[in-house]
């Protein structure tokens, strides 16, 4: 199915930064052309009913929906589960680690990523710098964003980590974050990041096992109200409280405008931490609930996939999301919690789009197997799979549909 550049008639000249999407299926049924230009959307309509005076894609058979983001990975450590011996931190690794991973992602359909990098100890701010190196490097494929993540912000040795976060600030940090369960003093590990987050006017995206809810109630007590945002995750520890208490956690999660990051494909930490956010209760208290990959392929989960759709099917599948809410949560929840504007199939919003092969989203969450990934108006990625079967006459005879080169 390659792009094609229809010659215009006399009279008529070409856009070069046009494309125009043929034949597409929305999730509400209709088939519907969809031109792109600078970026964003510019028009839909009824199939056949855009000027072709431009370059064109036929997704004819496939499903188009607003790209999925990825809200929490770690592109650092990235595709490390089989490094022989220890995991190189040299500047070039990383870049290679971050880089691959950003374009594995990419692949998936996820047009934006953001990125937790952890600073200070032996390594310094040695792999931050290959995370941003990375970052411009992909320019125009994928947005990659940079958490900057120190280990310790409180005592004697929270001293230097705070002199490196705000480093990491200047340097291209766009985000503050870390785990402030690993510090002696987790509420002032929080405070600490909250003053500086303030001071820059940044996000801030915690990692928690959410476990302990006098924790939780202190962190919504300090960050009710934060702009341009807090977010947390993985918590999967809210899921072993007993309900009353998960839920009066959930309460005051939602009070404060917490958006939680599940990672239904296996989290980021240790094998004992396994496990999922409680979804259902953190919607039905008002948590703004987005989903994410974790860690792909390094010691945490070596068969990490990074890939939304495949989160998005494990909360329909195995929490009973509807497959609309559960696709939601890696597309438009992501974005939202990653401060990035909303996506619809409609003029003027961003051309940040997936087109998947299938006819509902239910179905592509089961078998998305083929993808063409758009970002900015220009296709970036393509994955195209095709299934054959040795000849059969039970199938002609059933008349089973079949996929295959001619």
């Amino acid at each position: 199915m390659p792009d094609s550049q229809p010659r215009p008639p006399d009279g008529a000249t070409a856009d070069s930064s046009a494309l125009l999407l043929c034949g597409a299926r929305l999730t509400d049924g209709r088939t519907v052309d969809v031109r792109l230009s600078g970026g964003r959307i510019e028009a839909v309509g009824t199939a056949g009913s855009l000027s072709p005076h431009c370059a064109r894609v036929d997704l004819g058979g496939y499903l188009l929906l607003p790209a999925p983001a990825e809200p929490h990975g770690h592109g650092d450590t990235a595709l490390t589960a089989d490094s022989p011996g220890p995991v190189s931190y040299e500047p070039d690794d990383v870049q290679r680690r971050a880089t691959e991973a950003a374009l594995l992602q990419l692949g998936h359909g996820a047009t934006a990523l953001r990125s937790h990098v952890r600073i200070g100890d032996v390594q310094g701010l040695g792999p931050l710098e290959a995370v941003l190196q990375a970052r411009r490097s992909l320019r125009g494929l994928t947005d990659l964003t940079a958490v900057a993540v120190p280990r310790l912000l409180t005592g004697l040795a929270g001293a230097d980590g705070l002199v490196m976060l705000r480093d990491a600030l200047k340097m291209g940090a766009a985000v503050v974050g870390g785990c402030p369960d690993a510090d002696p003093d987790p509420a002032g590990y929080v405070e600490a990041l909250l003053e500086v987050a303030a001071e820059h006017g940044c996000p801030v995206d915690l990692h928690t096992r959410g476990d302990d809810p006098a924790r939780l109630a202190r962190l919504a007590a300090m960050a009710g109200g934060v702009r341009p945002g807090v977010t947390i995750g993985p918590c999967a520890g809210l899921a072993l409280l007993p309900h009353e208490v998960a839920a009066r956690a959930a309460d005051q999660l939602a009070a404060a405008g917490i958006t939680v990051v599940c990672l239904p494909q296996g989290g980021c930490g240790a094998m004992e931490q396994r496990g999922s956010a409680p979804v259902r209760l953190l919607r039905a208290a008002g948590v703004r609930v987005a989903a994410g990959s974790g860690a792909l392929r390094d010691v945490s989960n070596p068969v990490g996939r990074g890939d939304p759709l495949e989160a998005a099917y494990l909360l329909a599948s195995r929490d009973g999301l509807r497959a609309e809410d559960a696709y939601a949560a890696v597309a438009a929840a992501a974005r939202e919690a990653m401060g990035l504007p909303e996506v619809r199939v409609e003029a003027g919003f961003p051309a940040e789009l997936l087109a998947v092969r299938g006819e509902r989203i239910a179905g592509v969450l089961s078998l998305a197997y083929s993808r063409i990934v758009i970002h900015r108006g220009r296709v970036v990625a393509r994955t195209s799979a095709v299934r054959e079967y040795c000849d059969s006459a039970v199938a002609v005879a059933l008349e089973l549909p079949r996929q295959g080169r001619p």
